[in-house]
């Protein structure tokens, strides 16, 4: 603690104090150190296993980018051992849902593919609401 802290406590309560009260239990703040990437990647690992089991040698990542975009990025190994990857974007706009695919193929999403993608985004908030963070989906209360 500063010491002009120190010196303004002593002054006011005398020498005699303790300062426990003014530090934060550690665990009340457990993400503090992780930056914003960790956070994406601790949630991407959780959304990736949302659509099933990633197969062997794959990699699979679904994740919130911020408030209107969403990953999806996937990456799977042939036969010959040969990388094949995707990368799709989705912007959520006011009343549709923008898909760019390896940013090349741009669409809007509709019918069963809107619906599936809705879907998923409600699955992704549960699960890291309460794998991440540790908090009810529905009431955001810490769950014990």
């Amino acid at each position: 603690m500063p010491s002009i802290l120190k010196k303004a406590i002593s002054l006011l309560i005398g020498d005699d104090y303790s300062t426990e009260f003014l530090k934060l239990p550690s665990s009340l703040r457990p993400f503090k150190k992780l930056t914003e990437r960790e956070l994406i990647q601790l949630e991407s690992e959780i959304g990736g296993t949302l659509f099933g089991s990633i197969p062997t040698g794959g990699r699979r990542e679904f994740f919130n980018l911020d408030e209107n975009t969403w990953i999806w990025h996937e990456e799977l190994v042939d036969r010959d051992g040969l990388v094949h990857s995707t990368t799709t974007r989705y912007e959520v706009q006011k009343n549709k849902v923008l898909k760019a695919q390896d940013g090349a193929h741009y669409s809007y999403l509709d019918g069963e593919e809107l619906h599936n993608f809705s879907v998923a985004v409600q699955m992704y908030y549960e699960q890291v609401m309460r794998g991440v963070y540790k908090r009810d989906p529905k009431t955001g209360h810490k769950i014990l």
